[in-house]
Parts: C-alpha cells; sequence; structure tokens
C-alpha cells in the first residue's frame, strides 16, 4: 500500500513543485505593463539585420553576391520581399543540420551558398548546399533567399 501512495504522491509533488517555480510578472509586483526603465535605442540609418547573401552554381562556378535588410525589405538582393518572408515564416533558417541528423541520400545538385551578417541581432555565418535530403530541406525552406540560382556554364 506505501509503494501506490508513492507512484502517486510523487508526481504530484513533482508538479506542484514545478508549477511553484512557474509564474508571471505580476507575482513578484513587476507588472509587464510598466516601463522597466531600460530602452533599447537602434542606430539611426543603418538597419539592424544586414546579410551577404553568395550563390554559386557549384563550387568551381562564379558567385553572384547580394545584400539583404529586412524591416523594410531593402539590399541589392533582387526580391528582398520574398526573400524577408521566407527568412520570417522559417523557424530558425540558419540553423546547421545537427552533425548526428541521420538524412536520406537524395541529391538536389551542386549549388552552395553562403551568408553571412545579423539576423534578429545574432551574428549569422553558414553555409547552404543541396548534398542530401537534410541540406535540401534546409535550402528548400529559405529558397528566396538565394534568387535565381545562376547556371553552370
Amino acid at each position: 500500500m506505501r509503494y501506490r501512495t508513492l507512484l502517486f504522491a510523487a508526481p504530484g509533488v513533482a508538479m506542484l513543485l514545478t508549477l511553484a517555480a512557474c509564474g508571471d510578472e505580476q507575482a513578484n509586483g513587476n507588472p509587464a505593463a510598466e516601463p522597466s526603465g531600460t530602452t533599447s535605442v537602434q542606430p539611426s540609418g543603418t538597419p539592424a539585420d544586414t546579410l551577404t547573401i553568395t550563390v554559386r552554381a557549384s563550387a568551381e562556378a562564379p558567385a553572384k553576391t547580394w545584400t539583404l535588410t529586412c524591416d523594410p525589405p531593402g539590399g541589392t538582393h533582387p526580391k528582398a520581399a520574398d526573400a524577408c518572408a521566407a527568412l520570417t515564416k522559417a523557424k530558425e533558417p540558419f540553423k546547421p543540420v545537427p552533425k548526428d541528423q541521420m538524412c536520406t541520400k537524395i541529391y538536389g545538385g551542386p549549388e552552395i551558398a553562403t551568408v553571412k551578417g545579423t539576423w534578429q541581432d545574432k551574428p549569422i555565418d553558414t553555409k547552404f548546399t543541396r548534398a542530401d535530403g537534410c541540406q535540401l530541406h534546409r535550402w528548400t525552406e529559405v529558397a528566396p533567399v538565394f534568387g535565381n540560382v545562376p547556371k553552370v556554364r
């Protein structure tokens, strides 16, 4: 009987402790509606998120390079609004494929792209390929960022 009580009591106590640790800003007397006294100011004239995108049809092909800014969309990117929309829609657009991720052997092509700069105040320096199923999915998720990939000659 004692063991059954422990089986039911232990998870209940754990849940109560977890809930006790949760709360909102109202509970500590610091309502979210009140300003905190600190403000963040962006420098004027310079967009916070600026990316440089370099795309190659293959490792040996010449590169096409664009700049991209979002909010408002701009830069030298030919379809900046579409590229910004794709980045905003993707949950983590620049997250690399984990090293231990199992991927299908689907080859999408020799195209290579690099993206450098800042996105949502985080430094970005990443490479996109179409070498396997995982990389192909990652590429496709933000494909408008790469514009019209140059053709191999």
